[in-house]
């Protein structure tokens, strides 16, 4: 996961299909289409510990945690290093 890209909100992994767009339509390379979907964030007002909550069930979903406690020490761990939380 060296050269993985991640969206700098939410902290997906990210492929070109999931990057977000620009108000313009070209693509965002900082953020994906589920935080950033048409040039301004979907949830602008989210806090962070909105995010880390609304994150968990797919970090498990996705194996990178064993459990929702897991995953919620993973992602405060990893989710305040980001663009959009520092």
């Amino acid at each position: 996961m060296e050269n993985t890209i991640f969206c700098q909100s939410c902290g997906m992994p990210m492929e070109d299909e999931h990057y977000g767009k620009n108000a313009d339509g070209t693509k965002n390379e900082d953020y994906c289409h589920y935080c950033y979907p048409n040039g301004a964030f979907a949830s602008p007002d989210e806090t962070l510990e909105e995010m880390i909550a609304s994150c968990v069930p797919f970090v498990v979903e996705a194996g990178a945690a064993a459990n929702d406690e897991e995953a919620k020490k993973m992602l405060e761990e990893f989710l305040p290093t980001l663009k959009r939380w520092k």
